[in-house]
């Protein structure tokens, strides 16, 4: 079995500070269908709490996080 996400939406938010990152996610998961996954990367620290309770509370969901070096990207799934 493949754990390979298939990605919709990628976005670049490296650079950005709080709460810049949940406001551009939040915005474009809205344009967005049901079922499809975003892609956010992000060097904002905050993002590693940020990202989960946003998501909890919009009723999304956190699929995958992967920590890189300097950055983190999230893996955002549409659920409503």
């Amino acid at each position: 079995m493949s754990d390979e996400i298939k990605v919709d939406v990628k976005m670049d938010l490296k650079g950005l500070a709080c709460p810049l990152p949940v406001v551009k996610v939040s915005q474009q998961v809205k344009k967005m269908k049901v079922g499809e996954v975003l892609e956010a990367e992000t060097t904002d620290p905050g993002a590693h709490a940020d990202f989960p309770a946003w998501a909890k509370s919009s009723g999304n969901e956190i699929v995958k996080t992967v920590k890189e070096e300097k950055s983190a990207k999230f893996y955002i799934k549409k659920l409503k």
